[in-house]
């Protein structure tokens, strides 16, 4: 399927089995495999033992001990997999390859703890990640990243630098405002002072920017939308009725401004009885995963209503980053496929048709 015995000029055939297992790994990130252009050294290093070498387009380190427990069985033998992430098309804005922008149609349905949460996901899964906080009204980041009353600082009097927390870069005018006073602006300002924040803050390289968006379609969304290369969006939302109709609104708001929705999280989607242990679904069932079969993309993830999320965020600590905590892999995974479905995507619209006369 991929050429594999043209990989290595020619010496691939002892490799051949293991070039072949990584092409048929399957899960919902790594949607057709390990491609062959991510190969870049099989090494074995005694009769049943393997060194592979991998580079990733995609933020997906999480998923490597789950390949090598595949390759393992399907071939009987040990394998190591050292790997990198690499994203390898050209930047859409300054030094950042994607900018991912996370909207909610309502507020209060925790968009924001989602947002920093998936950022410090991906920072996880080996990418380098950037949050900025264009909730103009009502930063939440300063807090979620333990930030509160940091001052702003700049290198050369132009451009601001960015705060650094978790090992994510951000930036917020929560920085510049007092966090007990109102920001009292018309649409216009808020949208001037958003691009300010952006193209004034010295970002450096980064493969995402996530871009925790104020609730609504106003202002700052269009402003977003058609001033910035976003490169698509995710939505959150809760299973109630009413969360999911604002929703709606919001997935029909970007796609009349020709920005791909990726992909819905359905936040507080289940409470877990402290009892028995079965899940109580408070606000409803299965909403987002009806909206998301209505406009053909995926349910990133379903988050539970837990009171850990809530206890790490007021603390400005981030559970997608404390392994100890079972939800961190459920923003992790969310993480892998919403990027992996972000490249190939791509990679589907960059194949060219040619059509002849033969």
């Amino acid at each position: 399927m991929f050429g594999l015995s043209k990989i290595f000029s020619g010496k691939s055939t002892e490799k051949a089995p293991m070039l072949e297992a990584l092409a048929a790994y399957r899960s919902s990130a790594f949607a057709i495999g390990i491609e062959q252009s991510w190969v870049k050294d099989i090494q074995q290093t005694d009769g049943k033992s393997w060194h592979v070498k991998l580079v990733l387009p995609f933020a997906g380190l999480g998923e490597i001990h789950d390949i090598e427990a595949f390759i393992n069985q399907k071939l009987a033998c040990k394998v190591t997999i050292e790997a990198q992430v690499k994203l390898s098309e050209a930047s859409k804005f300054k030094q950042i390859k994607h900018i991912i922008l996370v909207a909610s149609g309502k507020g209060g349905v925790g968009k924001s703890t989602t947002a920093v949460n998936l950022a410090a996901a991906l920072q996880q899964e080996g990418a380098k990640v950037g949050i900025l906080d264009a909730d103009i009204y009502g930063p939440s980041i300063p807090l979620l990243l333990g930030l509160q009353g940091a001052e702003p600082k700049t290198a050369d009097n132009k451009h601001l630098l960015p705060f650094e927390a978790h090992n994510l870069k951000a930036q917020s005018i929560g920085f510049l405002v007092p966090s007990d006073d109102a920001t009292v602006w018309r649409g216009p300002m808020a949208s001037g002072a958003l691009n300010q924040l952006l193209n004034e803050t010295d970002w450096g390289k980064l493969d995402y920017l996530i871009v925790d968006m104020p609730p609504g379609t106003g202002d700052i969304q269009l402003t977003m939308s058609q001033k910035v290369p976003a490169s698509g969006t995710v939505i959150i939302t809760t299973p109630q009725d009413l969360a999911l109709a604002d929703a709606q609104k919001g997935i029909a708001m970007f796609n009349k401004v020709n920005v791909p929705v990726l992909g819905l999280i359905e936040n507080m989607s289940y409470f877990l009885c402290g009892h028995c242990g079965e899940p109580n679904h408070v606000f409803g069932k299965d909403g987002a995963v009806t909206l998301a079969h209505r406009h053909g993309v995926p349910v990133l993830a379903t988050i539970p209503l837990a009171t850990e999320i809530r206890e790490s965020s007021e603390q400005g600590h981030l559970i997608a980053q404390n392994n100890a905590e079972s939800i961190s892999e459920t923003y992790k995974t969310a993480a892998r496929v919403l990027v992996s479905s972000l490249y190939y995507q791509q990679a589907q619209s960059a194949v060219e048709i040619v059509i002849t006369d033969d």
